[in-house]
């Protein structure tokens, strides 16, 4: 991107927020009421008045309703609350099925409802609970995004998603990312992280919330990608998870003999929850890895895979029954297949 960015073209540049809702050019920082009026009280018009918006609970509000054709460039948003109960969805070009349909702290690579600094190209988590997206996303026709609050309590939404306008090309497909949670996952089955993809496309990236349900190792699975009428066996198989994900040897530290967090543009280990010796018993770990020099490409369809193992004492395997919860990222054509369901508001607890 920095290669491109001294050159011009025909694009215009645009912003909604809750100063601006429908992004209109000249109209940001009109608002006369909002979550700041109090605030910018004696100071009148312009003095940040809207910089958020409240969600009731049980309610879905609307983020941006946007006439194409268009890119979203970058997506911030701060929500209050508990982060699996708010659950963001893409549609587009009029679709009546979302294209993205995930919780919010997924969606940044932060599934276990506790911040953790990420530091990668397509997505960051700053400081204190600042999400960021950078997942380039064009639309021919029309772009809708909703946030629906699923918890029962109010929630407050800073949000900036920040877009242009202009003619996208033939060759452009659609940004995708689909959210899946088992728990636990049953004995001797393998972990589904996507299924039922049809059309061409390319998968970018995976986001994976791991707890671990047995002592010891539990990343021995392999990862595993059907392409294109693939049937028993893969195109693309893997060799271990923390491999996939680009570590090594149990993502430990030699030196200190823990695991190691860590946060790269194209793959991280930057959440370990580890026990307390009271009521945080389990260790879980969060994880991503994004396939942008590396894409898989698809000409028909696609399903992903990823086994859960872990050691028996007598050095064979052990299939794991872990909590685990993925979010997948990939563009295709449309139309897309509709998603499963989504878990119940008590299924996508964490607890």
């Amino acid at each position: 991107m920095l290669s491109t960015l001294y050159t011009l073209d025909d694009r215009e540049s645009r912003s909604i927020s809750p100063e601006n809702f429908t992004g209109e050019k000249g109209a940001g920082g009109m608002a006369t009421d909002g979550t700041g009026a109090v605030h910018a009280r004696g100071l009148g018009q312009g003095w940040k008045v809207s910089p958020s918006v409240r969600i009731g609970g049980g309610e879905t509000f609307v983020l941006a309703d946007i006439d194409g054709p268009g890119l979203i460039e970058q997506i911030w948003m701060t929500p209050t609350g508990h982060w699996r109960f708010g659950i963001i969805r893409i549609y587009w070009d009029g679709e009546e099925h979302p294209s993205v349909e995930c919780p919010v702290g997924d969606f940044f690579a932060c599934g276990w409802g506790a911040f953790a600094p990420v530091t990668s190209l397509a997505v960051c988590v700053n400081p204190g609970s600042a999400f960021n997206c950078y997942w380039p996303m064009p639309f021919r026709r029309r772009c809708r995004i909703t946030f629906e609050n699923l918890a029962d309590d109010e929630t407050t939404l800073y949000y900036q998603i920040n877009y242009s306008v202009g003619a996208v090309g033939d060759d452009a497909a659609y940004f995708h990312a689909q959210f899946r949670r088992v728990n636990p996952l049953p004995y001797g089955e393998v972990y589904t992280i996507l299924d039922g993809v049809k059309g061409r496309g390319r998968f970018v990236g995976t986001y994976m919330a791991w707890g671990v349900n047995n002592a010891g190792w539990w990343g021995e699975g392999e990862i595993k990608f059907y392409l294109d009428g693939d049937k028993d066996y893969p195109t693309i198989c893997g060799t271990g998870t923390e491999d996939y994900f680009c570590g090594s040897y149990n993502f430990e530290n030699k030196a200190t003999n823990e695991y190691q967090e860590f946060s790269t543009p194209y793959s991280g280990l930057p959440q370990v929850i580890r026990p307390d010796g009271l009521y945080r018993s389990q260790t879980r770990f969060g994880m991503y890895r994004w396939h942008i020099t590396d894409p898989i490409r698809f000409s028909t369809d696609l399903r992903v895979t990823i086994q859960a193992l872990g050691w028996r004492s007598d050095r064979r395997y052990l299939p794991l029954q872990d909590d685990i919860a993925s979010v997948a990222f990939w563009y295709q054509t449309l139309p897309a297949q509709q998603f499963p369901a989504l878990p119940e508001r008590d299924l996508l607890e964490v607890v």
